[in-house]
Protein backbone atom coordinates (compact mmCIF):
# COMPACT_ATOMS: atom_id res chain seq x y z
CA UNK A 1 0.00 0.00 0.00
CA UNK A 2 0.83 3.29 -0.41
CA UNK A 3 3.23 4.75 2.46
CA UNK A 4 0.91 8.56 3.02
CA UNK A 5 -2.88 7.12 1.77
CA UNK A 6 -2.09 3.31 3.17
CA UNK A 7 -4.48 3.60 5.86
CA UNK A 8 -7.31 4.93 3.88
CA UNK A 9 -10.55 2.52 2.23
CA UNK A 10 -11.09 1.03 -0.07
CA UNK A 11 -7.50 0.29 -0.45
CA UNK A 12 -6.71 -1.06 -3.96
CA UNK A 13 -8.64 2.33 -4.96
CA UNK A 14 -6.37 4.60 -2.47
CA UNK A 15 -3.14 2.23 -3.77
CA UNK A 16 -3.01 3.21 -7.03
CA UNK A 17 -4.03 6.91 -6.52
CA UNK A 18 -1.25 7.40 -4.34
CA UNK A 19 1.21 5.62 -7.48
CA UNK A 20 -0.26 7.71 -9.96
CA UNK A 21 0.50 10.98 -7.99
CA UNK A 22 4.13 9.53 -8.42
CA UNK A 23 3.99 9.47 -11.76
CA UNK A 24 4.73 12.81 -13.58
CA UNK A 25 1.71 12.74 -16.07
CA UNK A 26 0.53 16.29 -17.40
CA UNK A 27 -1.63 16.22 -20.93
CA UNK A 28 0.16 15.18 -23.82
CA UNK A 29 3.37 13.79 -21.76
CA UNK A 30 1.21 10.50 -20.18
CA UNK A 31 3.63 8.01 -21.83
CA UNK A 32 4.57 6.84 -18.00
CA UNK A 33 1.13 6.63 -16.56
CA UNK A 34 0.27 4.26 -19.68
CA UNK A 35 3.10 2.20 -19.09
CA UNK A 36 1.66 1.87 -15.49
CA UNK A 37 -1.19 0.56 -16.87
CA UNK A 38 -0.36 -1.86 -19.57
CA UNK A 39 2.11 -3.00 -16.71
CA UNK A 40 -0.33 -3.61 -14.35
CA UNK A 41 -1.96 -5.33 -16.93
CA UNK A 42 0.91 -7.92 -17.88
CA UNK A 43 1.00 -8.43 -14.33
CA UNK A 44 -2.51 -9.63 -13.70
CA UNK A 45 -2.98 -11.70 -17.00
CA UNK A 46 -5.11 -9.16 -18.34
CA UNK A 47 -5.90 -8.95 -21.79
CA UNK A 48 -5.22 -5.49 -22.83
CA UNK A 49 -4.89 -3.40 -26.30
CA UNK A 50 -3.44 -0.21 -27.26
CA UNK A 51 -4.52 1.96 -30.02
CA UNK A 52 -2.65 4.26 -32.62
CA UNK A 53 -3.07 7.59 -30.35
CA UNK A 54 -1.75 5.61 -27.07
CA UNK A 55 -5.48 4.97 -25.52
CA UNK A 56 -5.02 1.64 -23.39
CA UNK A 57 -7.94 -0.69 -22.36
CA UNK A 58 -7.85 -3.54 -20.79
CA UNK A 59 -10.25 -6.50 -20.38
CA UNK A 60 -11.24 -8.87 -17.49
CA UNK A 61 -13.33 -11.63 -18.45
CA UNK A 62 -17.13 -12.07 -16.17
CA UNK A 63 -17.28 -13.38 -12.69
CA UNK A 64 -18.88 -17.23 -13.02
CA UNK A 65 -22.73 -16.92 -13.39
CA UNK A 66 -22.86 -13.32 -14.90
CA UNK A 67 -21.30 -13.81 -18.02
CA UNK A 68 -24.54 -13.28 -19.76
CA UNK A 69 -24.77 -9.50 -17.98
CA UNK A 70 -24.17 -6.66 -20.32
CA UNK A 71 -20.57 -5.68 -21.09
CA UNK A 72 -19.14 -2.48 -19.60
CA UNK A 73 -16.89 -0.52 -19.87
CA UNK A 74 -15.03 2.08 -17.05
CA UNK A 75 -13.70 5.18 -18.31
CA UNK A 76 -11.41 7.85 -17.08
CA UNK A 77 -8.41 10.06 -18.76
CA UNK A 78 -4.99 9.51 -17.74
CA UNK A 79 -3.48 13.02 -18.30
CA UNK A 80 -4.01 16.35 -15.31
CA UNK A 81 -3.95 19.28 -15.15
CA UNK A 82 -1.05 20.96 -14.48
CA UNK A 83 -1.11 24.18 -12.24
CA UNK A 84 0.63 25.25 -9.98
CA UNK A 85 1.26 28.24 -7.34
CA UNK A 86 3.73 30.75 -8.38
CA UNK A 87 6.20 31.07 -5.03
CA UNK A 88 5.89 26.86 -5.90
CA UNK A 89 9.05 25.14 -7.41
CA UNK A 90 7.57 22.14 -8.98
CA UNK A 91 8.32 20.34 -12.56
CA UNK A 92 5.35 18.46 -13.55
CA UNK A 93 7.84 16.89 -15.88
CA UNK A 94 9.55 15.34 -13.79
CA UNK A 95 8.60 15.88 -9.72
CA UNK A 96 6.47 13.41 -8.10
CA UNK A 97 3.42 15.28 -6.28
CA UNK A 98 3.57 16.18 -2.94
CA UNK A 99 0.77 14.67 -1.72
CA UNK A 100 -1.15 14.98 2.02
CA UNK A 101 -4.16 14.10 3.87
CA UNK A 102 -5.90 16.89 5.65
CA UNK A 103 -8.83 15.94 7.66
CA UNK A 104 -11.41 13.81 5.03
CA UNK A 105 -9.27 15.43 2.22
CA UNK A 106 -6.36 14.47 -0.07
CA UNK A 107 -4.33 17.27 -1.13
CA UNK A 108 -1.08 18.44 -2.94
CA UNK A 109 1.15 21.05 -2.00
CA UNK A 110 0.85 24.01 -3.89
CA UNK A 111 0.41 21.74 -6.63
CA UNK A 112 -3.29 20.24 -8.65
CA UNK A 113 -3.98 16.87 -7.29
CA UNK A 114 -4.78 15.14 -10.32
CA UNK A 115 -7.55 13.68 -8.78
CA UNK A 116 -9.17 14.70 -11.95
CA UNK A 117 -9.47 11.87 -13.08
CA UNK A 118 -6.49 9.72 -10.81
CA UNK A 119 -9.48 8.77 -8.59
CA UNK A 120 -11.78 7.69 -11.67
CA UNK A 121 -8.56 5.75 -13.16
CA UNK A 122 -7.58 3.93 -9.58
CA UNK A 123 -11.14 2.72 -8.73
CA UNK A 124 -11.36 1.27 -12.22
CA UNK A 125 -7.61 -0.65 -11.89
CA UNK A 126 -9.17 -1.48 -8.36
CA UNK A 127 -11.90 -3.06 -10.25
CA UNK A 128 -10.14 -5.27 -12.25
CA UNK A 129 -7.48 -6.22 -9.63
CA UNK A 130 -9.96 -7.44 -6.90
CA UNK A 131 -11.32 -10.72 -6.97
CA UNK A 132 -14.02 -10.99 -4.81
CA UNK A 133 -16.47 -8.41 -6.59
CA UNK A 134 -19.43 -9.98 -9.09
CA UNK A 135 -19.77 -8.65 -12.18
CA UNK A 136 -20.50 -9.52 -16.19
CA UNK A 137 -17.38 -8.83 -18.81
CA UNK A 138 -15.93 -5.46 -18.15
CA UNK A 139 -13.17 -3.54 -19.34
CA UNK A 140 -11.38 -0.31 -18.55
CA UNK A 141 -10.51 2.15 -21.01
CA UNK A 142 -7.42 4.84 -20.09
CA UNK A 143 -7.63 7.84 -22.83
CA UNK A 144 -4.77 10.33 -22.94
CA UNK A 145 -4.94 14.20 -23.39
CA UNK A 146 -8.40 14.65 -22.42
CA UNK A 147 -7.83 18.04 -20.51
CA UNK A 148 -6.36 19.97 -23.60
CA UNK A 149 -9.11 18.99 -25.83
CA UNK A 150 -10.49 15.91 -25.10
CA UNK A 151 -8.16 14.10 -27.87
CA UNK A 152 -7.65 10.99 -26.74
CA UNK A 153 -11.28 10.37 -27.33
CA UNK A 154 -11.29 12.23 -30.26
CA UNK A 155 -8.39 9.65 -32.19
CA UNK A 156 -11.07 6.54 -30.74
CA UNK A 157 -11.71 4.14 -33.79
CA UNK A 158 -15.07 1.89 -33.84
CA UNK A 159 -14.02 -1.39 -32.43
CA UNK A 160 -11.44 -0.76 -29.83
CA UNK A 161 -14.17 -1.15 -27.19
CA UNK A 162 -16.86 -3.73 -26.77
CA UNK A 163 -19.23 -3.01 -24.27
CA UNK A 164 -23.01 -2.17 -24.08
CA UNK A 165 -22.69 0.31 -21.05
CA UNK A 166 -19.74 2.73 -20.65
CA UNK A 167 -19.20 4.38 -17.01
CA UNK A 168 -17.48 6.82 -17.33
CA UNK A 169 -15.57 8.00 -13.75
CA UNK A 170 -14.94 11.96 -14.29
CA UNK A 171 -17.74 13.63 -12.39
CA UNK A 172 -16.70 15.62 -9.44
CA UNK A 173 -19.99 15.61 -7.19
CA UNK A 174 -21.17 12.79 -4.52
CA UNK A 175 -24.17 11.87 -4.88
CA UNK A 176 -25.19 12.92 -8.39
CA UNK A 177 -25.47 10.76 -11.82
CA UNK A 178 -24.82 12.61 -14.96
CA UNK A 179 -26.18 12.03 -17.73
CA UNK A 180 -25.51 15.04 -20.08
CA UNK A 181 -22.22 17.52 -20.69
CA UNK A 182 -21.56 20.79 -22.68
CA UNK A 183 -19.95 20.66 -25.88
CA UNK A 184 -17.02 22.98 -26.17
CA UNK A 185 -14.93 25.43 -28.47
CA UNK A 186 -11.57 27.48 -28.36
CA UNK A 187 -10.96 30.75 -30.22
CA UNK A 188 -7.05 31.76 -30.69
CA UNK A 189 -6.46 35.37 -31.32
CA UNK A 190 -3.01 36.67 -32.42
CA UNK A 191 -2.29 40.33 -32.46
CA UNK A 192 0.77 41.53 -34.28
CA UNK A 193 2.54 44.75 -33.01
CA UNK A 194 5.59 47.20 -34.20
CA UNK A 195 8.02 47.54 -30.99
CA UNK A 196 9.00 51.04 -30.18
CA UNK A 197 11.48 52.65 -28.48
CA UNK A 198 10.14 53.65 -25.14
CA UNK A 199 9.54 57.44 -24.43
CA UNK A 200 11.73 59.51 -22.91
CA UNK A 201 11.04 60.65 -19.16
CA UNK A 202 8.74 57.59 -18.40
CA UNK A 203 9.25 54.79 -15.48
CA UNK A 204 8.84 50.92 -16.22
CA UNK A 205 6.26 49.74 -13.91
CA UNK A 206 5.25 45.89 -13.03
CA UNK A 207 2.03 45.36 -12.49
CA UNK A 208 0.51 42.05 -10.50
CA UNK A 209 -2.70 40.54 -10.24
CA UNK A 210 -2.77 37.67 -7.81
CA UNK A 211 -4.21 35.36 -5.09
CA UNK A 212 -7.79 35.00 -6.91
CA UNK A 213 -8.72 31.22 -6.47
CA UNK A 214 -8.96 29.62 -10.25
CA UNK A 215 -10.51 27.15 -11.05
CA UNK A 216 -12.54 24.55 -13.99
CA UNK A 217 -13.48 27.31 -16.54
CA UNK A 218 -16.99 24.95 -16.81
CA UNK A 219 -17.45 23.90 -13.40
CA UNK A 220 -16.38 27.03 -11.28
CA UNK A 221 -17.80 29.28 -13.81
CA UNK A 222 -20.85 30.14 -12.04
CA UNK A 223 -19.24 30.50 -8.38
CA UNK A 224 -18.35 34.29 -9.73
CA UNK A 225 -14.66 33.64 -9.12
CA UNK A 226 -12.31 36.25 -10.37
CA UNK A 227 -10.74 36.01 -13.63
CA UNK A 228 -7.34 37.77 -13.17
CA UNK A 229 -6.77 38.72 -16.93
CA UNK A 230 -10.40 40.49 -16.90
CA UNK A 231 -9.08 42.12 -13.70
CA UNK A 232 -5.73 43.44 -15.18
CA UNK A 233 -7.40 44.75 -18.89
CA UNK A 234 -9.62 46.60 -16.75
CA UNK A 235 -6.88 48.18 -14.65
CA UNK A 236 -4.79 48.85 -17.84
CA UNK A 237 -8.20 50.22 -19.82
CA UNK A 238 -8.80 52.74 -17.03
CA UNK A 239 -4.90 53.53 -16.43
CA UNK A 240 -4.47 54.14 -21.01
CA UNK A 241 -7.09 56.50 -20.82
CA UNK A 242 -6.49 58.38 -17.42
CA UNK A 243 -2.68 58.62 -17.96
CA UNK A 244 -1.42 57.46 -20.93
CA UNK A 245 0.51 54.57 -19.74
CA UNK A 246 2.53 52.54 -22.56
CA UNK A 247 1.92 48.72 -22.83
CA UNK A 248 5.11 46.28 -22.64
CA UNK A 249 3.67 42.96 -22.15
CA UNK A 250 0.84 41.45 -21.03
CA UNK A 251 0.94 37.47 -19.60
CA UNK A 252 -1.80 35.57 -17.49
CA UNK A 253 -3.42 32.24 -17.07
CA UNK A 254 -1.88 28.98 -18.48
CA UNK A 255 -4.96 26.35 -19.68
CA UNK A 256 -7.69 27.01 -21.92
CA UNK A 257 -9.94 25.46 -19.34
CA UNK A 258 -9.01 26.84 -15.93
CA UNK A 259 -9.87 30.48 -14.98
CA UNK A 260 -6.51 32.54 -14.58
CA UNK A 261 -5.53 32.93 -11.31
CA UNK A 262 -2.92 35.56 -11.91
CA UNK A 263 -1.82 38.03 -14.68
CA UNK A 264 1.56 40.16 -15.16
CA UNK A 265 1.71 43.25 -17.12
CA UNK A 266 4.71 45.55 -18.10
CA UNK A 267 3.80 49.03 -18.33
CA UNK A 268 5.93 52.90 -18.69
CA UNK A 269 3.98 55.48 -17.24
CA UNK A 270 4.92 59.33 -17.82
CA UNK A 271 7.33 59.93 -14.92
CA UNK A 272 5.04 63.23 -14.22
CA UNK A 273 2.57 60.98 -12.89
CA UNK A 274 4.11 57.99 -11.71
CA UNK A 275 2.53 58.67 -8.14
CA UNK A 276 -0.72 59.41 -9.41
CA UNK A 277 -0.52 56.20 -11.07
CA UNK A 278 0.85 53.89 -7.72
CA UNK A 279 -2.45 55.62 -5.63
CA UNK A 280 -4.57 54.89 -8.42
CA UNK A 281 -3.51 50.96 -8.19
CA UNK A 282 -4.14 51.36 -4.76
CA UNK A 283 -7.74 52.04 -4.77
CA UNK A 284 -8.04 50.05 -7.78
CA UNK A 285 -6.82 47.32 -5.27
CA UNK A 286 -9.31 48.19 -2.53
CA UNK A 287 -12.14 48.46 -4.71
CA UNK A 288 -12.01 45.03 -6.43
CA UNK A 289 -11.29 42.98 -3.09
CA UNK A 290 -14.45 44.70 -2.20
CA UNK A 291 -16.13 43.18 -5.07
CA UNK A 292 -14.82 39.85 -4.65
CA UNK A 293 -14.40 39.84 -1.34
CA UNK A 294 -16.35 36.72 -0.41
CA UNK A 295 -15.31 34.66 -3.29
CA UNK A 296 -11.95 36.16 -3.62
CA UNK A 297 -10.27 37.10 -0.18
CA UNK A 298 -7.14 36.53 -1.35
CA UNK A 299 -6.88 38.74 -4.05
CA UNK A 300 -4.27 41.49 -4.78
CA UNK A 301 -3.55 43.53 -6.61
CA UNK A 302 0.13 45.75 -7.13
CA UNK A 303 2.27 47.73 -9.25
CA UNK A 304 6.21 48.75 -8.35
CA UNK A 305 8.65 50.06 -9.90
CA UNK A 306 11.22 48.13 -11.86
CA UNK A 307 14.32 48.14 -14.40
CA UNK A 308 14.06 47.49 -18.02
CA UNK A 309 14.79 48.73 -21.15
CA UNK A 310 12.05 46.59 -23.23
CA UNK A 311 10.97 48.41 -26.07
CA UNK A 312 7.10 49.19 -25.80
CA UNK A 313 4.06 48.18 -28.01
CA UNK A 314 2.92 50.41 -30.61
CA UNK A 315 0.13 52.89 -28.96
CA UNK A 316 -2.79 51.66 -31.88
CA UNK A 317 -2.17 47.74 -31.47
CA UNK A 318 -2.30 48.02 -27.83
CA UNK A 319 -5.12 50.03 -27.30
CA UNK A 320 -6.95 47.68 -29.60
CA UNK A 321 -5.49 44.76 -27.42
CA UNK A 322 -6.25 46.39 -24.35
CA UNK A 323 -9.96 47.30 -25.49
CA UNK A 324 -11.30 44.38 -26.96
CA UNK A 325 -9.69 42.48 -23.72
CA UNK A 326 -11.71 44.43 -21.82
CA UNK A 327 -14.55 44.35 -23.72
CA UNK A 328 -14.98 40.48 -24.60
CA UNK A 329 -17.43 38.59 -22.71
CA UNK A 330 -16.43 36.58 -20.31
CA UNK A 331 -18.50 34.16 -17.84
CA UNK A 332 -21.94 32.90 -17.68
CA UNK A 333 -23.68 33.79 -21.07
CA UNK A 334 -27.02 32.00 -20.40
CA UNK A 335 -28.56 29.49 -17.77
CA UNK A 336 -30.53 26.69 -19.01
CA UNK A 337 -34.37 27.13 -19.00
CA UNK A 338 -34.73 23.28 -18.91
CA UNK A 339 -32.42 21.86 -16.20
CA UNK A 340 -32.28 24.17 -12.99
CA UNK A 341 -28.90 25.85 -11.64
CA UNK A 342 -27.49 24.57 -14.67
CA UNK A 343 -25.20 26.69 -16.77
CA UNK A 344 -26.17 26.35 -20.51
CA UNK A 345 -23.44 28.55 -21.95
CA UNK A 346 -20.26 30.47 -20.77
CA UNK A 347 -17.09 31.34 -21.83
CA UNK A 348 -13.69 32.08 -20.60
CA UNK A 349 -10.87 34.40 -21.39
CA UNK A 350 -8.48 32.18 -20.38
CA UNK A 351 -4.94 32.79 -21.72
CA UNK A 352 -2.86 35.54 -22.93
CA UNK A 353 0.68 35.14 -23.85
CA UNK A 354 3.56 37.99 -25.26
CA UNK A 355 6.14 36.66 -26.96
CA UNK A 356 8.57 38.79 -29.26
CA UNK A 357 6.02 40.92 -31.65
CA UNK A 358 3.11 38.86 -30.82
CA UNK A 359 0.20 38.70 -28.63
CA UNK A 360 -1.94 35.63 -28.11
CA UNK A 361 -5.09 34.92 -26.97
CA UNK A 362 -7.00 32.03 -25.78
CA UNK A 363 -10.79 31.88 -24.91
CA UNK A 364 -12.93 28.94 -24.43
CA UNK A 365 -16.85 28.28 -25.13
CA UNK A 366 -18.74 25.71 -24.16
CA UNK A 367 -22.86 24.93 -24.51
CA UNK A 368 -25.00 22.09 -24.29
CA UNK A 369 -26.96 23.37 -27.28
CA UNK A 370 -24.72 23.34 -30.26
CA UNK A 371 -25.82 26.07 -31.96
CA UNK A 372 -25.31 28.91 -29.02
CA UNK A 373 -21.87 27.21 -29.11
CA UNK A 374 -20.85 28.33 -32.07
CA UNK A 375 -23.13 31.70 -31.69
CA UNK A 376 -20.84 33.01 -28.74
CA UNK A 377 -17.83 31.76 -30.53
CA UNK A 378 -18.38 33.51 -33.59
CA UNK A 379 -19.42 36.71 -31.09
CA UNK A 380 -15.70 36.45 -29.70
CA UNK A 381 -14.12 36.44 -32.95
CA UNK A 382 -15.96 38.98 -34.63
CA UNK A 383 -15.08 41.35 -31.80
CA UNK A 384 -10.98 40.62 -32.36
CA UNK A 385 -11.83 40.99 -35.97
CA UNK A 386 -12.65 44.48 -35.36
CA UNK A 387 -9.60 44.81 -33.56
CA UNK A 388 -7.62 43.57 -36.30
CA UNK A 389 -6.33 40.63 -34.67
CA UNK A 390 -5.70 37.21 -36.87
CA UNK A 391 -8.96 34.64 -35.17
CA UNK A 392 -8.90 31.38 -35.57
CA UNK A 393 -11.64 28.62 -34.17
CA UNK A 394 -10.82 24.98 -33.11
CA UNK A 395 -13.21 22.69 -34.26
CA UNK A 396 -14.38 21.49 -30.98
CA UNK A 397 -16.26 18.93 -29.36
CA UNK A 398 -20.24 17.63 -29.21
CA UNK A 399 -22.09 17.33 -26.06
CA UNK A 400 -23.71 14.61 -24.51
CA UNK A 401 -27.57 15.05 -24.88
CA UNK A 402 -29.16 13.53 -21.62
CA UNK A 403 -31.14 10.04 -21.95
CA UNK A 404 -33.49 10.60 -19.32
CA UNK A 405 -35.15 6.44 -20.22
CA UNK A 406 -30.96 5.26 -20.08
CA UNK A 407 -31.22 1.56 -18.69
CA UNK A 408 -28.08 2.72 -16.78
CA UNK A 409 -29.37 5.31 -15.05
CA UNK A 410 -31.89 2.98 -14.13
CA UNK A 411 -29.87 0.90 -12.18
CA UNK A 412 -27.97 3.15 -10.61
CA UNK A 413 -30.56 4.93 -8.94
CA UNK A 414 -31.77 1.62 -7.74
CA UNK A 415 -28.13 1.33 -5.97
CA UNK A 416 -28.67 4.80 -4.77
CA UNK A 417 -32.57 4.38 -3.61
CA UNK A 418 -31.19 0.66 -1.63
CA UNK A 419 -27.80 2.16 0.28
CA UNK A 420 -29.18 5.69 1.11
CA UNK A 421 -33.16 5.59 0.81
CA UNK A 422 -33.10 8.20 -1.41
CA UNK A 423 -32.75 8.98 -4.90
CA UNK A 424 -29.77 10.50 -6.19
CA UNK A 425 -29.34 14.01 -8.35
CA UNK A 426 -29.92 13.25 -11.82
CA UNK A 427 -27.77 16.20 -13.49
CA UNK A 428 -25.90 17.36 -16.90
CA UNK A 429 -22.02 18.85 -16.40
CA UNK A 430 -21.58 22.48 -17.78
CA UNK A 431 -17.79 20.88 -18.61
CA UNK A 432 -16.54 18.52 -21.26
CA UNK A 433 -16.87 14.67 -20.71
CA UNK A 434 -15.59 12.37 -23.08
CA UNK A 435 -19.26 10.71 -23.22
CA UNK A 436 -19.98 13.17 -26.31
CA UNK A 437 -17.25 12.41 -28.30
CA UNK A 438 -17.54 8.50 -27.81
CA UNK A 439 -21.07 8.56 -28.14
CA UNK A 440 -20.10 9.59 -31.60
CA UNK A 441 -18.27 7.09 -32.28
CA UNK A 442 -20.26 4.27 -29.92
CA UNK A 443 -23.90 5.12 -30.78
CA UNK A 444 -25.78 2.37 -29.62
CA UNK A 445 -23.78 2.63 -26.14
CA UNK A 446 -25.65 3.65 -22.44
CA UNK A 447 -23.48 5.67 -20.39
CA UNK A 448 -23.32 7.79 -16.77
CA UNK A 449 -20.66 9.32 -15.62
CA UNK A 450 -19.99 9.61 -11.66
CA UNK A 451 -17.48 10.09 -9.47
CA UNK A 452 -16.60 11.52 -5.93
CA UNK A 453 -16.66 14.87 -4.41
CA UNK A 454 -13.52 16.66 -5.83
CA UNK A 455 -13.15 20.88 -5.20
CA UNK A 456 -10.79 23.08 -6.59
CA UNK A 457 -10.16 20.61 -9.70
CA UNK A 458 -7.62 22.75 -12.24
CA UNK A 459 -6.07 24.89 -9.86
CA UNK A 460 -3.72 24.29 -6.61
CA UNK A 461 -6.43 24.14 -4.55
CA UNK A 462 -7.61 20.96 -6.03
CA UNK A 463 -8.52 18.55 -3.51
CA UNK A 464 -10.91 14.81 -2.55
CA UNK A 465 -13.17 13.97 -0.17
CA UNK A 466 -11.67 10.72 0.91
CA UNK A 467 -15.35 10.09 2.71
CA UNK A 468 -17.00 10.06 -0.54
CA UNK A 469 -14.35 8.39 -2.74
CA UNK A 470 -15.29 4.96 -0.35
CA UNK A 471 -19.35 5.78 -1.22
CA UNK A 472 -18.17 6.38 -5.13
CA UNK A 473 -16.27 2.99 -4.55
CA UNK A 474 -19.05 1.17 -3.05
CA UNK A 475 -21.64 2.36 -6.12
CA UNK A 476 -19.16 1.36 -8.22
CA UNK A 477 -19.29 -2.05 -7.35
CA UNK A 478 -22.96 -2.67 -6.39
CA UNK A 479 -23.83 -1.36 -10.02
CA UNK A 480 -21.70 -3.58 -11.72
CA UNK A 481 -23.38 -6.63 -9.87
CA UNK A 482 -26.11 -6.00 -10.74
CA UNK A 483 -26.33 -4.68 -14.35
CA UNK A 484 -29.07 -5.96 -17.14
CA UNK A 485 -28.20 -9.23 -18.73
CA UNK A 486 -27.91 -9.31 -22.41
CA UNK A 487 -31.58 -10.66 -23.34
Amino acid sequence: MGEILGNLNPGLLWKHFEALTQIPRPSRKEEQAAKYVIDFAKKNNLEFAKDSFGNVVIRKPATPGKENLKAVVMQGHLDMVAEKNADVTHDFDEDPLKIYVDGDWVKATGTTLGSDNGVGVAASLAVLESNDLEHGPIEALFTLDEETGLNGAQALQPGFVHADILMNLDSEEDGALYIGCAGGQNTFVKFKFNPKDAPANTIPLEVKVLGLKGGHSGLDIITGKGNAIKLMVRLLHELNYKFGINLVSINGGSKHNAIPRETFAAIRVPKKVLSDVLKYVEDYNSVVKAELASVEPGLNVSASEVKSKSKVMDKTTAQKLIDSLYTVSNGVIKMSADIEGLVETSTNLAVVTTKGKTVDVILSQRSSVESEKHDISNSIASLFRLANAEVKQGDGYPGWKPDVHSPVLGVMKKVFENKYGKEPEVKAIHAGLECGIIKERYPDMDMISFGPTIMGAHSPDEKVQISTVEKFWNNLVEALKNIPSKN
